[in-house]
């Protein structure tokens, strides 16, 4: 069995003009990850693989759920191939992820994510939302076999405000 948490990032801010890679995190990001991280607490008997997109907003929403759920070093990975938008090129580092990790949470960008857990999981998400969390569990060993799972669990900030 494999599981995959998709994460997107937390609400960026547009106020300063600065590279999209360079885009911070608006305030209201860090409200969202503290009711998601908190939500997802109750939920996490597993331990994670981490790996984020190496954008500003992606990787601080990530380290933010490092932190509060006791995410060690060792298993935090910023990743450049995940700075994209196209589903496929998620798809593509998914299927290149060590067997021997389990468990893997991925911090990205819509609309790959959106697209991704309606691809591969059994519920359909109009929009993954900003600091939107999915989990999606599969019947596989390996994660070159990825097909479509179970969404197991959904956490949205509006949910949970």
């Amino acid at each position: 069995m494999k599981r995959l948490v998709f994460v997107r990032h937390g609400k960026s801010s547009w106020d300063s003009p600065v590279a999209d890679k360079l885009r911070p995190l608006k305030e209201r990001a860090y409200t969202d990850a503290e009711h998601v991280i908190s939500a997802f607490q109750a939920h996490l008997d597993y331990s994670v693989e981490v790996f984020s997109s190496p954008a500003l907003r992606a990787k601080t929403t990530a380290e933010l759920f490092k932190d509060k759920l006791g995410i060690d070093a060792q298993h935090f990975h910023i990743r450049p191939e995940l700075y994209t938008f196209d589903a496929d090129e998620v798809l593509k580092f998914i299927k290149n992820i060590a067997d021997e990790f389990d468990h893997v949470m991925l911090f990205g960008h819509n609309p790959a994510y959106t697209e991704l857990v309606n691809r591969l999981g059994s519920l359909a998400i109009d929009n993954l939302p900003t600091t939107g969390l999915v989990s999606i569990v599969f019947e596989i060993d390996s994660w070159k076999h990825i097909r479509t799972g179970n969404t197991h669990l959904y956490l949205f900030p509006k949910h949970l405000r």
